[in-house]
């Protein structure tokens, strides 16, 4: 029997038990990246550094199509826990094991037009291209496990089992990290050893987030398959996948101009962008801890109906996490130099970087709110809300965009990435009432 409790009451240490785990389990994404970028930045090149960035943007943009897996079935389990109909989560997760193995497949089975297009639309030097064509080319073959641990992720969040999160993000990112240390300082094998202990690690997470998820196959629940595939039920997960998925696109499509119109000013200015990019990451990752205990405690609040547990979820979980932003900017601003020193040893990669330390110092605060209202919005599977906030937010963006580079090249890039983050809090932020009378 599968654990129905989301009516427990919800408390500061509520909300700690879940987003603790997943603040330390997000932690190692960041520091997989930065080591990513430091492996190769050890060669004292600018090129290497690019094309990982490059590479990693492209196949981050691809996986993120399906980025909705995670989002999606956090949400419709969470409900579906809230409500008390456990064979239900079973059936959810289901259905989204099939899509991520397919839509993986299918990656796959695309990669030659996919990785044309994405070279075509990025400015990048030939050098760079050839190495993250190199780094792509193995990267694919792991996108049907990568993208299916979105939907193990998603259900285990949801059932607010984050603890088994961090043990299965420990584990394929601690195997990615040694694995890169031993293919590229050992072995020598450059990009295209990062892009194989990244696979490796991809499949041997799947296999392990299947187990953890264990109880969800315990019993018949999850071959029922009249209710696996019930008609209502799928075109109910299809709008909400659908809405999060054109959001996903957009959203990483913001952040991948971001990165090829820096490319456009040069390869140093590309690596500058790329390390200054795991800062970011960084924050995200650290906020969507906070994020996705509010998609499990707003979820089941919407789930039992009960709109004064859905503004304490919400109230609650901001809290926490719009309090973690600020030593995090802080920390930014303190050790920003050591940790750009320590990702590239290119003194103009370094110094280049030194230029927009400020913007990613800024980035915790100004960015906070729009990823605490995505975590309470996917809980609520307000989705067709927030893919309207998001196509007002990267309009904005774009203006910005057109404004401010011409007029300040690469800091002109940075501010209008800031105003990215200000246009989607406000534009969700204007919604949320209407979550609440949703609930009731």
């Amino acid at each position: 029997m599968l654990d129905t409790g989301a009516a427990a009451p919800i408390t500061h240490r509520r909300v700690l038990a879940i987003a603790g785990p997943i603040v330390l389990s997000n932690a190692t994404i960041p520091i997989l990246g930065a080591v990513d970028t430091g492996v190769v930045g050890q060669l004292g090149e600018a090129a290497p550094i690019g094309a990982v960035g490059i590479g990693a943007i492209v196949i981050s943009m691809l996986y993120w199509v399906y980025g909705f897996l995670r989002m999606g079935t956090t949400g419709l389990v969470a409900q579906a826990r809230g409500a008390g109909d456990a064979a239900e989560t079973g059936a959810i997760l289901m259905r989204a094991l099939m899509i991520g193995l397919a839509g993986g497949l299918l990656f796959v089975l695309a990669q030659v037009p996919l990785f044309w297009g994405a070279f075509h639309l990025s400015p990048a030097s030939d050098e760079v291209e050839g190495l993250a064509r190199t780094y792509l080319s193995i990267r694919i073959w792991g996108a049907p496990a990568a993208i299916a641990i979105y939907a193990i992720t998603g259900w285990l969040i949801a059932m607010e089992r984050t603890r088994a999160v961090l043990v299965l993000q420990v584990w394929m990112n601690g195997l990615n990290i040694l694995l890169d240390l031993w293919f590229v300082l050992g072995l020598d094998l450059g990009v295209g050893g990062v892009a194989t202990a990244t696979i490796i690690a991809e499949w041997s997470g799947l296999a392990l987030g299947l187990w953890l998820c264990r109880a969800a196959f315990r019993g018949d629940q999850w071959r029922d398959w009249a209710r696996v595939f019930d008609r209502a039920r799928i075109a109910r997960m299809m709008s909400v996948n659908g809405d999060i998925m054109v959001r996903s696109i957009l959203l990483q499509a913001s952040f991948a101009s971001f990165l090829f119109l820096g490319a456009g000013m040069g390869d140093v200015t590309l690596a500058a962008n790329q390390v200054l990019v795991q800062f970011l990451e960084i924050t995200a990752y650290a906020l969507d801890g906070f994020a996705f205990s509010a998609e499990a405690l707003v979820g089941g609040a919407m789930g039992g109906r009960d709109p004064a547990r859905l503004r304490r979820a919400s109230i609650v979980s901001s809290i926490w996490g719009m309090g973690l932003a600020v030593p995090l900017g802080l920390a930014f601003l303190l050790f920003g130099p050591w940790l750009i020193d320590v990702m590239a040893k290119a003194p103009e990669v370094q110094l280049e970087a030194r230029q927009y330390l400020l913007w990613v110092a800024a980035a915790p605060l100004i960015g906070g709110p729009s990823w605490m209202l995505d975590g309470i919005f996917i809980g609520a599977t307000r989705t067709r809300a927030m893919l309207h906030a998001m196509l007002a937010s990267v309009a904005i963006y774009v203006v910005a965009l057109a404004l401010l580079g011409p007029a300040f090249g690469n800091h002109g890039l940075w501010a209008a990435l800031m105003v990215l983050y200000v246009a989607r809090a406000v534009t969700l932020g204007l919604r949320y009432p209407a979550l609440e009378r949703a609930a009731a």
